[in-house]
């Protein structure tokens, strides 16, 4: 707290010229002084919120390491995937959220990446621009071949894995959690289904059913109780459509509309923009301070 003084009265009621500033003998400054505020130090890098650059910006962008992203901007949220009977689903919102605003809403984080396999991926919408296009390359790469083989969905989940932990190892991560899903037609046993996740530090697994974000804490019970690696897709859809409500009745950057993708032995089939039905006449929402003791 800045101490009360008393100012002197020629900076009181007259001009504001630095009582520091020498004089003539007619009371005039010297030469062409302009007026200046006598709190300012001389170097502005020492006032917490001074405007003027600091004098040793040069070197700081000289000498300092490149810096990496550190906050995700436009973030997207869960993707969630379980097998069926014939081959994989995968689903989630259109939301591309700018903090906790809900800034665009027909943001694509399903994309096809060959005739067996799909991606899906929550987080940095940017970041995953990028790996799409590292991912069209490949596939581009993958064609010129011409071997009469495709890369199947467990060598496109490994792939992914280096990536991300390729990037970690450079202390500039992708900010994404990534879904790989899809039908390996070359399988011993016929097509064989496969769902797999990385992390954004390259961390990864596989499993019957497989969420990111939030949807590891609500969806991923209904999952436990209810997937089953036998159920038909009737079944897989309307309980793809249980978690996806549940989802968007608890988290906050979440949309009622959803886009849900299919792999099975015939290729990839990715649906049209669609919204659930809800329901908000529960008791609980009739009064909802009954039961919260001082609430507004």
């Amino acid at each position: 707290m800045i101490p009360h003084c008393q100012l002197p009265s020629h900076i009181a009621t007259g001009p504001h010229v630095s009582p520091f500033v020498s004089h003539n003998e007619a009371g005039a400054p010297y030469g062409d002084h302009r007026s200046e505020d006598v709190h300012v130090p001389a170097n502005p890098a020492s006032v917490p919120f001074a405007v003027a650059p600091s004098t040793d910006k040069g070197e700081v962008a000289m000498g300092e390491p490149r810096k990496h992203t550190t906050t995700p901007y436009v973030t997207g949220n869960s993707v969630l995937a379980i097998k069926y009977k014939d081959g994989v689903l995968m689903a989630c919102d259109m939301l591309g959220a700018y903090g906790s605003t809900k800034r665009y809403k027909s943001v694509q984080r399903i994309i096809r990446v060959n005739d067996t396999t799909i991606v899906g991926a929550s987080g940095e919408i940017s970041d995953f621009q990028y790996i799409s296009n590292l991912l069209e390359e490949l596939m581009t790469q993958d064609f010129c071949y011409d071997d009469g083989c495709t890369m199947t969905p467990s060598e496109i989940h490994a792939y992914l894995c280096r990536v991300m932990y390729n990037r970690r190892n450079k202390m500039d991560p992708l900010w994404n959690s990534l879904v790989v899903a899809g039908v390996d037609k070359n399988g011993k046993e016929g097509n064989k289904s496969f769902i797999g996740s990385v992390g954004m530090l390259g961390t990864s697994y596989t499993d019957s059913h497989v969420a990111t974000s939030f949807g590891n804490y609500l969806s991923r019970p209904l999952f436990r109780e209810f997937q089953r690696d036998d159920m038909s897709l009737e079944e897989a859809v309307s309980l793809m459509q249980e978690a996806l409500r549940v989802l968007f009745y608890r988290d906050k950057t979440s949309i009622n509309k959803f886009v849900l993708a299919k792999v099975d032995g015939e290729g990839v089939a990715i649906s049209k923009p669609f919204a659930l039905d809800t329901k908000w006449d529960f008791k609980a929402f009739m009064n909802p301070s009954k039961h919260a003791v001082g609430s507004w």
